[in-house]
């Protein structure tokens, strides 16, 4: 199946902002989060914390930003791996659409933002069961005139199995925006070990970092040793997946989160992905294996990177106004 990109609007960055590397680490560079603060202030000044209770025993921390007057929805931001409701691209999203007149539910997921205290057991991606559960606790408690889901890189993926779920959990869903979504998990972990040295790079730090913290919170059940001794996220992934998340192989976990074969097929959510066809962590080719359906609708776009689409050299994104305006046309 060949898809072709239904063109929002254009997205055309400088030539010298091209690069896939460029806007993908430019998206993430430190210096950027301090003027997306600013630029999120508004909605940083009404976030209230919430505990979530996802059922099951499972708590999740969010974050809330009502608007001071009438609301035009609700919107639930999810973040990607190792990433946070704190991200720059989370808060980059969340601003925009504050700022457009939405309330923002900013939900972290399981051992992400600090949280790794709130729960005994270790994320791993398949928890799909605590994420539709706490869309559905979110939407009971915060009640709007309609409700909006998006997700960058795994938190697009994790949006869009809520998606395929939502009607059967009773989830009232207006609209899920996916970007850069995790397609076919095993593609990206090849993309990743075989990639640019930087993501590998980050994602084990982080990764490591994460799991000692996790240990910390609860050295009566994990004592993980030295980590060191598993050089790649090929052997990270699957020790963790086989010794602690109770799958009896690699490929049964990856396959486990993977949104491509049927797994859509009987989507009933509108939904859009938007993904870049140079993005050095998600392989393009995966969305021809992505079932097609009515309700879903793709974007591609030549540039932007992983989740990035850094349209100027003030840094900003495309991805904010894009989002808005498949947002809109839900009212």
């Amino acid at each position: 199946m060949q898809r072709r990109p239904h063109v929002v609007s254009a997205f055309k960055p400088p030539i010298g902002l091209r690069h896939r590397h460029v806007q993908s680490v430019l998206a993430g560079w430190p210096f950027r989060q301090p003027w997306l603060r600013r630029q999120a202030g508004p909605m940083l000044a009404a976030t209230r914390d919430e505990i979530v209770d996802c059922g099951a025993g499972v708590r999740l921390l969010g974050h809330f930003s009502p608007q001071i007057g009438a609301t035009r929805g609700l919107v639930i931001l999810l973040h990607g791996w190792e990433g946070s409701a704190a991200a720059s691209y989370v808060l980059s999203t969340g601003g925009r659409l504050y700022e457009a007149g939405f309330d923002i539910f900013r939900l972290n997921f399981r051992d992400h933002g600090d949280t790794f205290a709130l729960n005994p057991e270790l994320f791993h991606s398949c928890r799909i069961d605590e994420v539709v559960g706490a869309v559905q606790r979110i939407v009971a408690t915060h009640r709007a005139p309609h409700t909006f889901l998006v997700g960058h890189s795994l938190g697009g993926n994790f949006g869009l199995r809520v998606a395929a779920r939502a009607p059967a959990a009773g989830i009232d869903l207006a609209r899920v925006v996916a970007i850069c979504p995790v397609l076919r998990p095993r593609s990206t972990m090849r993309a990743l070990e075989e990639g640019l040295w930087v993501y590998r790079k980050y994602f084990l730090r982080r990764w490591r970092r994460s799991l000692l913290a996790k240990a910390a919170c609860f050295p009566e059940l994990y004592d993980f040793g030295n980590l060191r001794k598993l050089p790649t996220l090929t052997a990270t992934t699957e020790f963790f997946a086989t010794r602690y998340a109770g799958f009896p192989d690699l490929d049964s976990y990856l396959q486990g989160y993977a949104v491509t074969g049927n797994v859509l097929a009987n989507l009933a959510v509108p939904t859009r992905i938007f993904a870049a066809a140079d993005d050095p962590v998600i392989p393009i080719a995966d969305l021809d294996d992505v079932a097609v359906t009515s309700a879903l609708s793709v974007d591609v776009f030549p540039h932007g990177g992983h989740c990035a689409f850094i349209e100027d050299y003030r840094l900003r994104s495309w991805l904010d106004g894009a989002v808005l305006e498949e947002l809109e046309r839900a009212l």
